[in-house]
């Protein structure tokens, strides 16, 4: 745990120094994610100045923020919700839920938001690689879609997109897979879009290069 601090420091120095690259007076958040660590590294990273914190399980989010509790911790959702955790997610009142995945998950959100009076900080999840392992939205439905959740889903705020980048070793293929997501975030940014979250341990740098306002980051600081 004695190494958090300077890998925090690290990590924040490399985004700024892509961020800085491409543009000075964008802001970059950074959710570390948690979802292999526990809530006494959470704590630790926590002492060092982190405070967004990102979890993959609903059951996982709802024992670490209630051992938690004490800390101003915010919680970020960003794993493949099922539609029977959809009530224990709603009730811990996250402060953004990164993985909407569809128009049919929206539906259901809509549903219960409605019926307990509460709104929900959403991102919509974009499969920009068009890969079968991976949940989200294809490109060329992706701005449609935005829009009917917009019109059919008032308890969901849409921020902006998140996207995981292509599985491969080719930084290019990547990059492309980046660059989809930012050019429909760009067409969205006249309706309220403000969130890009894109970029985790292994290509975050890139990801900033190609837009991204904010990174989910777990090996790196948790190591």
């Amino acid at each position: 745990m004695q190494n958090f601090k300077e890998n925090l420091i690290e990590a924040i120095e490399k985004i700024e120094k892509s961020r800085i690259s491409v543009d000075r007076h964008r802001i970059v958040r950074l959710v570390a994610v948690s979802k292999y660590s526990s809530s006494q590294e959470i704590q630790a990273l926590y002492e060092c100045g982190q405070r967004a914190f990102g979890e993959n399980k609903v059951q996982d989010l709802t024992q670490k923020s209630k051992t938690l509790e004490s800390l101003p911790l915010e919680w970020h959702f960003i794993g493949n919700l099922q539609s029977n955790k959809i009530n224990a997610l709603l009730a811990l009142k996250p402060f953004m839920f990164h993985s909407l995945h569809s128009l049919e998950l929206a539906l259901q959100l809509q549903k219960r938001l409605e019926r307990e009076s509460l709104t929900l900080k959403a991102l919509l999840q974009i499969n920009s690689a068009k890969e079968s392992t991976k949940s989200g939205v294809m490109p060329e439905i992706a701005l449609e879609t935005y829009h009917q959740i917009l019109e059919e889903c008032p308890n969901i705020k849409l921020c902006g997109l998140m996207s995981i980048g292509a599985h491969s070793s080719h930084s290019k293929l990547i990059q492309s897979s980046f660059e989809t997501t930012h050019a429909l975030f760009e067409k969205l940014q006249r309706f309220g879009a403000n969130t890009l979250s894109m970029g985790m341990s292994g290509d975050f740098e890139l990801a900033i290069k190609c837009g991204s306002n904010c990174v989910r980051l777990g090996s790196i600081l948790f190591k």
